[in-house]
């Protein structure tokens, strides 16, 4: 005998979980990663620094959260398809390998280090795409070593935003669709708060491992007046993304005028149109149509993608605060030191 209905007008099993499925996901506030997994990233970056790499983040995705647990480095290989297999049977077997030994190896993103915040690029927004086919959500920790030698832990965990992730998959990042969903270029990426988590045995060793002295060398190094070559790589990269710049904005010109000189020619071409079209009325005959398909001028004029633009604008911005930042530590030492000469 079928059960039309669950007793007493509660719902069945089956349409619970169906009602749970088409919820909308939890938004993700949080990154909370393990003390290990940062020293791991870290070492990592510092080590091979000033070279780039990558390693592949493992952990678990528990609602609202990201947990990162565990992380393991990418070999650095040339680029070509045998690298290509090499790495993905390496991170295969890397993966067999944490699994045997009961090691969280669920993959919720990937690592990598930058150079003085550079790490805006089309290759990070096509590797977020990659990792969104397989992942339903995943994150990037990017670490900055020469931004953490100025003593600030240069740690951010990014996520490419809806919205614009919508616009990259329908090809969608052109002058219209981008005024049309007010989308802008600090819209591309979203930072992630990072919470570093440790458990009580680690916390209560770390304790144990505080040296005595109030006064250590890390906190003499700050006080170093001299930040020059750092300002001036910052001040480097600057002007070169003001090149970039303006190099984008000179398509968009050569975009525009050619655009202006298409539709004269059309409307030229209507015009002389329309013009035959009335000498064959008054001559008994068919009109011609007033659009020729064939016609090269009346071939549409791709636009060009906004997408670089954008990212250079993120780039400028990102030094901009680096400069600012910095520029404030140095006035503030500048002002102790005074004090202490006073004194």
């Amino acid at each position: 005998m079928a059960n039309s209905a669950a007793p007493g007008g509660m719902r069945s099993f089956l349409q619970a979980v169906s009602t749970v499925t088409e919820e909308a996901p939890t938004p993700l506030r949080v990154v909370q990663m393990e003390g290990l997994a940062v020293l791991k990233i870290i070492k990592h970056c510092e080590e091979f620094a000033p070279a780039l790499v990558t390693g592949q983040l493992l952990g678990l995705d528990v609602g609202s959260v990201l947990e990162v647990t565990n992380c393991f480095p990418f070999p650095i290989r040339e680029e070509d398809d045998e690298a290509d297999a090499d790495g993905a049977n390496y991170q295969l077997e890397m993966m067999r390998c944490l699994r045997e030994v009961n090691v969280d190896n669920n993959t919720i993103g990937w690592y990598q280090s930058c150079l003085l915040g550079s790490f805006q690029t089309v290759e990070l927004i096509e590797t977020f795409m990659n990792y969104q086919e397989s992942i339903r959500r995943c994150v990037c920790i990017v670490y900055d070593p020469s931004r953490s030698s100025q003593g600030v832990l240069a740690l951010k965990a990014l996520k490419l935003t809806d919205s614009f992730m919508d616009l990259y998959r329908n090809n969608g990042l052109t002058g219209e669709k981008l005024r049309e969903k007010k989308l802008s270029w600090v819209d591309i990426f979203e930072e992630i708060p990072i919470k570093v988590s440790n458990s009580a045995l680690v916390s209560a060793f770390m304790k144990e491992l505080e040296p005595e002295s109030p006064v250590t060398q890390c906190d003499l190094d700050r006080l170093k007046l001299s930040t020059a070559p750092f300002m001036e790589r910052n001040l480097e990269f600057l002007i070169g993304c003001m090149d970039d710049l303006s190099s984008e904005q000179n398509k968009f010109q050569y975009y525009n005028r050619n655009l202006s000189r298409q539709q004269s020619q059309q409307q030229a071409w209507l015009q002389k149109r329309r013009q035959e079209n009335m000498a064959r009325k008054a001559a008994g005959e068919e009109p011609l149509p007033e659009e020729d398909p064939s016609n090269p001028i009346f071939k549409p004029i791709p636009e060009p993608s906004r997408l670089e633009g954008y990212l250079v604008t993120n780039q400028i911005c990102s030094y901009c605060n680096h400069i600012n930042g910095v520029a404030g530590q140095n006035f503030d030492r500048l002002y102790l030191m005074k004090a202490l000469h006073e004194d």
